[in-house]
């Protein structure tokens, strides 16, 4: 689910589309379950997946991107910047 990289960390996501909030699901498999309010129209999802870590992280929008999974729900997030341990310590709350 976690891994290290030279820039910072990778993250495997599930995303849930249309929730009633956005907000972290807990992990399912190897993936971390991200709920997102927005619909999967026109990368809107995608788009509040990529703000929701930055704002979680406290990292400037462009430290997160989407590696691979644009047009599916299970997505590799790339986030610079920030340790495993950081992002673990995120999930555990």
């Amino acid at each position: 689910m976690l891994r290290e990289t030279p820039s910072g960390v990778e993250i495997d996501v599930r995303v849930i589309p249309r929730a009633r909030k956005t907000a972290l699901g807990g992990v399912r498999g190897a993936a971390l379950v991200v709920r997102l309010a927005a619909p999967p129209v026109e990368g809107a999802a995608n788009e509040a997946l990529v703000e929701y870590f930055a704002g979680l992280l406290r990292l400037p929008r462009r430290a997160v991107h989407i590696v691979s999974g644009e047009r599916g729900r299970n997505k590799c997030l790339a986030i610079a910047g920030v340790t495993v341990e950081a992002v673990r310590q995120l999930v555990r709350t």
